[in-house]
């Protein structure tokens, strides 16, 4: 059973859909029916929505949407709550929140979980809260959870510069660890330490092993966040202290390793582990949403903590958004607005 939609609401939306599989090309705006919020679900009059590396798999074909959901791109929003489904609790209508979205975020009106949805933290406009949702569920459920990282560890994260980056760095260094980062360019690398990190390496010109094993007076690092993958596993396993627990949450340059060594894992008592976020049950999705509730929430409120915010396009300029994306030049979150 599905909420009928308020008298007050258009009867069409514009979103995006991919054409084909393909490059950016394939972004293309059409005009549909408002979506319906389900039981336990909210309709979201999309004032932002969060551009992610997820969303350029999907456009090529490699990243499908879960079965049953909607093929629109889009794994985080925030706005309005327009329409409530049967047995949504938490919320009411014109609450200004941020989801995470299973899909379908790139449009002006969305559907999202309630459990999966967080209220908007006082000192974030909309399109800055749009920024949250993906990049911190993620973050808390593998490094704060998963990873299991105390405070006065040392954590290191690859791609420092980028939305995950940038915030594994701030909840990181706020849950009391040392941070360090590893980004492409002296850019990216100050904007690293300016987040909050103790020291940025430049993969391109230094040895990451050797600098986090000098930074930690030989030791290694307790948690690695690595969403590069096959070329970094071994030096991974090589710049973990003992105990150590690296997480992977992605593999950017390939997923297949033809040989390396077991020894490290064996010999340091390491911890191998990885996880996804999309194709996870909404209940554990609404478990993670509970902690951030608990334990993030607050410093967003304080101000202590935020998304970062690169740039801002039309939501018709999807194709744009996802060619900065995929040239790597960005500090941060690229987010789509949609005028509303």
């Amino acid at each position: 059973m599905t909420a009928s939609l308020p008298e007050t609401l258009p009867k069409t939306m514009r979103q995006i859909r991919f054409t084909a599989a393909g490059g950016p090309e394939v972004l293309a705006v059409e005009t549909v029916a408002l979506p319906e919020a389900g039981p336990g679900q909210v309709l979201i009059e999309v004032v932002a929505a969060g551009v992610n590396r997820p969303d350029i798999q999907q456009r090529e074909g490699k990243y499908p949407p879960p079965k049953g959901a909607t093929e629109i791109p889009g794994l985080e929003v925030a706005g309005r709550i327009v329409a409530l489904g049967e047995g949504a609790e938490g919320f009411s209508l014109g609450d200004e929140v941020c989801a995470l979205t299973i899909s379908g975020g790139y449009a002006e009106f969305a559907v999202a979980e309630a459990g999966q949805c967080l209220p908007r933290p006082a000192p974030l406009s909309l399109v800055e809260a749009a920024g949250i949702p993906e990049n911190y569920f993620t973050v808390y459920s593998t490094v704060i959870e998963r990873g299991r990282l105390q405070p006065c560890e040392a954590f290191l994260v690859h791609g420092g510069s980028s939305g995950i980056g940038s915030t594994a760095i701030q909840i990181a260094k706020h849950h009391g660890a040392r941070v360090f980062a590893t980004a492409g360019s002296a850019e990216k690398c100050a904007f690293c330490v300016d987040l909050g990190a103790e020291a940025a390496i430049n993969y391109r010109e230094e040895d990451f092993v050797e600098r986090v094993k000098a930074l930690t007076d030989g030791n290694g690092v307790d948690v690695i966040l690595d969403m590069v993958g096959a070329p970094y596993l071994a030096k991974n396993l090589s710049a973990l202290a003992i105990e150590g627990r690296l997480v992977q949450i992605a593999f950017m340059q390939g997923y297949k390793v033809d040989a390396f060594s077991m020894t490290p894992i064996m010999m340091k008592r390491l911890t191998f582990t990885g996880a996804t976020l999309r194709a996870r049950p909404k209940s554990e999705k609404a478990g993670i949403a509970r902690g951030l509730a608990r334990d993030v929430w607050p410093l967003l409120e304080a101000g202590t903590i935020r998304p970062v915010i690169h740039a801002t396009f039309p939501l018709e300029e999807a194709a744009k958004a996802h060619e900065l994306m995929e040239s790597s030049a960005h500090l941060g979150k690229i987010m789509l607005v949609t005028g509303r």
